[in-house]
Formats: C-alpha cells, sequence, structure tokens
C-alpha cells in the first residue's frame, strides 16, 4: 500500500513538472516573440534597417498595403529608403522648431504558439511630434503575425499591418481578427506613384 502511494505520488510529481514545463515554455516563448515585436519597434522608429530587417526570417513577408515586400534585403532597403525621406525632411526643419519625431507602441498582444510556429495580433499606436516637441496619436491600427522559431529565436515569416488611417489598409469592423485572420491590406501605391 504505502509502495503504491509512493508510486502514484511520483507520477502525480512528474505531471506536475510537465505542466509546469509546458507553462514555463509558453511563458518564456511569449516573452521572446514580446520582445521580438518591441526590437522591431525600436529599429523602425531609430531607422535601423539590418536591426529591422533581421526581426523577419531570411524569407520573411512585409505586408502593409504597398505589396508584399519579400527578403531581408528587400525589406532593409524599404526601411533605409524611408529613413533617408525622414533625414531629408527633418533637414529642412525652420530655425527654432524641433524636427518631428515618430514612435510607436504596441499593446493588447494575443499570442498563440504551436510548437515552432505561432501566431499574433496586436494593436499598434503611433505619435507624432509638432514644432515644439509635443505630439500625439496619429494613426493606429493592428498587426497580424505569422511566426517562426529559427534556432531558438523567434521572427517574423509574415507580418501584415492594417492601419485604420487609410482605407485600403483598415480592418474590417465586426470580425475580431484574434479568431478570424483577415485579408490582406489592399494595394495603395506610394504616394508618389499615385
Amino acid at each position: 500500500m504505502i509502495r503504491r502511494r509512493i508510486g502514484m505520488s511520483l507520477i502525480a510529481a512528474a505531471f506536475a513538472c510537465a505542466a509546469g514545463t509546458a507553462f514555463a515554455d509558453y511563458g518564456t516563448d511569449r516573452a521572446l516573440i514580446e520582445d521580438l515585436q518591441a526590437r522591431y519597434l525600436f529599429a523602425l522608429d531609430f531607422g535601423d534597417p539590418e536591426a529591422y530587417a533581421n526581426t523577419f526570417a531570411p524569407d520573411g513577408i512585409l505586408d502593409f498595403g504597398w505589396g508584399e515586400i519579400k527578403g531581408r534585403e528587400a525589406i532593409a532597403k524599404f526601411v533605409a529608403d524611408g529613413r533617408k525621406r525622414i533625414e531629408e525632411a527633418r533637414a529642412k526643419t525652420p530655425p527654432g522648431q524641433r524636427p518631428s519625431v515618430g514612435r510607436h507602441a504596441i499593446h493588447n498582444i494575443v499570442v498563440k504558439i504551436d510548437g515552432d510556429k505561432a501566431r499574433s495580433v496586436a494593436y499598434w499606436s503611433h505619435m507624432t511630434s509638432g514644432p515644439d516637441g509635443r505630439g500625439g496619436v496619429d494613426f493606429f491600427g493592428h498587426y497580424e503575425d505569422e511566426l517562426v522559431k529559427v534556432n531558438g529565436e523567434w521572427l517574423f515569416a509574415r507580418r501584415r499591418i492594417y492601419n485604420e488611417a487609410v482605407p485600403e489598409w483598415a480592418s474590417q469592423y465586426g470580425v475580431n481578427p484574434v479568431t478570424t485572420p483577415s485579408p490582406p491590406p489592399k494595394y495603395r501605391a506610394p504616394s508618389g506613384q499615385r
């Protein structure tokens, strides 16, 4: 009888450890995914093309409505081109004014992990400063991400960006992207090409 109780206790302890390990693995993976999302935004906001591109898998895809940008090299070029436009605009700041600065925030993050793949949905907002340095929210939307774990590192396999300020890139009201993935944002040519 005592052997049976000890045996049952050991089995229960093994199940508890396994459950604890599974929960710890989810917690660790979620923390790594949230870290990835933060590094992505810091790289974008500070114009770091290499760090931004390295948040994507080598064949990763960025899709926000200008068409799919595929692969790290093309993604890095996209950010480098954006940085050049921002630097040109900042150089034209009138004397006595502060150059405009933009910053993103990510929140309400939902993560579903399945082995070395994951799906994430999150809100984002963007704030831009004015000539006095003060600013406010000017854009907002949500991300829908497909992620892949490569050599222990979570990366974006595909990131879709939905922006509520641009009709073609807005979400479908009434369809919850947490439970039903959205169709890709509709194509809208960059302003210089319309």
